[in-house]
């Protein structure tokens, strides 16, 4: 069994900050929802995101990676349902886009903890990323390391979607976004909808 070094954590946690703030769907979808109805509301959406992405660092640590790779088709059928569901989610952006806020200070209604779940257990992107992280850095864990990594990982993804709603849900996020809301929300669905059709088509 390997044991855990700092230099491996640290830079597990590095990549996986960068990672998290690379451009997809739920730094998208967290950003929107913390710009449009506020940091108390959006908290626990950002919190639901922040949880299922860490599901697959436990699926990572269960042999995610092997699984793809003796039944290739697995692979296929969550690209297929993970781009399905984001492009439903655009579709849904691109008929409300245009529809106005009604915000009385932080508690528009929206999505919750259950579609911040959802949103990134359909979301390859986290699966991907933990599976070949996890099995470059920390090949043979033992099951205490692997609860060690875990909770790292769902740290940082906590960490990182809290501090993007707090920065996004502030003053002058929330009037930049409702000055816009029509563009900003039809870009954002193209973006999650261009991400969802590119994960369907891959090979």
């Amino acid at each position: 069994m390997q044991a855990i070094t700092l230099p491996a954590l640290a830079l597990f946690v590095t990549t996986l900050g960068f990672a998290i703030l690379s451009p997809g769907p739920a730094i998208i979808a967290a950003s929107r929802s913390a710009a449009a109805r506020g940091r108390q509301a959006s908290m626990p959406y950002a919190m639901g995101l922040a949880f299922g992405a860490s599901i697959w660092c436990l699926f990572a640590l269960f042999g995610l990676t092997v699984l793809f790779r003796v039944v290739p088709q697995s692979y296929t059928l969550l690209r297929l349902l993970g781009g399905a569901y984001l492009i439903w989610i655009a579709v849904q952006m691109w008929r409300h886009a245009a529809e106005p806020l009604e915000m009385q200070g932080a508690a528009a209604t929206g999505p919750g903890f259950r579609q911040g779940l959802a949103l990134n257990l359909s979301n390859p992107k986290p699966a991907l990323f933990y599976g070949s992280v996890i099995l470059t850095l920390f090949p043979g864990l033992s099951p205490f390391g692997g609860a060690v990594v875990y909770l790292v990982a769902l740290a940082v993804e906590l960490g990182f979607y809290a501090a993007v709603t707090a920065l996004m849900a502030t003053g002058p996020m929330r009037r930049a976004y409702r000055a816009a809301k029509t563009a900003i929300d039809r870009i954002a669905g193209t973006l999650i909808g261009a991400l969802g059709l590119t994960l369907m088509l891959r090979n």
